[in-house]
């Protein structure tokens, strides 16, 4: 494989050319909610994950921030949506019909549950000043303002679940597209090479979608998990 800038020959480990400094063709992705090309960052480089980091660590005395950098330390993301990079395109590979499907997609409520979780912050320690100086307005404003802050925090869960089922939604629509077209039998190596996605997450729409009547899976004599899509195959069959 060579530099496609420079034309210096890169082995399939390289993250960037050691000449030039530009990213191989295979490191490449295209976000399919946002449109940035790019390899990615680490998930802790986003602002708004970093200071939801800060605010965890503050409230839980570190162990709670601890535990959210392990869990995130190796993950990649869009540095403009913060969409999971197991999820991007190949950079040469454009969304069907970006506009409409995706960009449509709800708020991932990042701002609101920040802000809940700061709320939240500052009402504990006024609550309990204000019950250790039995100051009744004091502790009425800590509780309204701590109970606005799990709604605010909650509000902005919803939000995330909900860009989360839109864009599996969109993903889905993909793979039926992609068993129509492979004539109504796929793998979980077909779905995530075509659509150029990680192998756990293919496995994990393909197993979302088994219902056992419109999507079913069945082990093949060669020991293979199949994933049969029988009105696609009935289509292919008709045509």
């Amino acid at each position: 494989m060579r530099c496609s800038s420079c034309g210096e020959r890169l082995s399939p480990k390289d993250r960037r050319c050691f000449a030039c400094g530009a990213l191989p063709p295979s490191a490449v992705r295209r976000c399919p909610l946002c449109g940035y090309s790019g390899e990615g960052i680490a998930y802790f480089r986003r602002p708004g994950h970093l200071v939801l980091l800060l605010a965890v660590s503050a409230f839980t005395w570190g162990m709670g921030g601890a535990v959210y950098w392990f869990l995130r330390r190796r993950h990649r993301v869009c540095p403009q949506c913060g969409l999971g990079w197991g999820y991007a395109l190949a950079g040469a590979q454009e969304a069907e019909q970006p506009g409409a499907s995706l960009q449509a997609l709800p708020s991932r409520g990042l701002k609101r549950r920040v802000l809940g979780v700061l709320s939240t912050l500052v009402a504990v320690p006024a609550l309990v000043l204000g019950t250790a100086e039995l100051e009744s307005g004091m502790i009425a404003g800590a509780c309204a303002l701590g109970l606005g802050g799990v709604g605010m925090f909650l509000w902005g869960s919803q939000a995330l679940r909900e860009r989360r089922q839109a864009l599996r939604g969109a993903l889905e629509r993909r793979v039926l597209q992609l068993a129509t077209q492979r004539g109504g039998t796929l793998t979980v190596t077909d779905v995530a090479a075509s659509l150029d996605l990680s192998l756990g997450a293919a496995e994990r729409i393909l197993i979302g979608m088994d219902d056992g009547f419109r999507v079913r899976s069945e082990i093949s004599e060669e020991g293979l998990l199949i994933f049969e899509f029988p009105e696609a195959r009935h289509r292919r069959l008709e045509d």
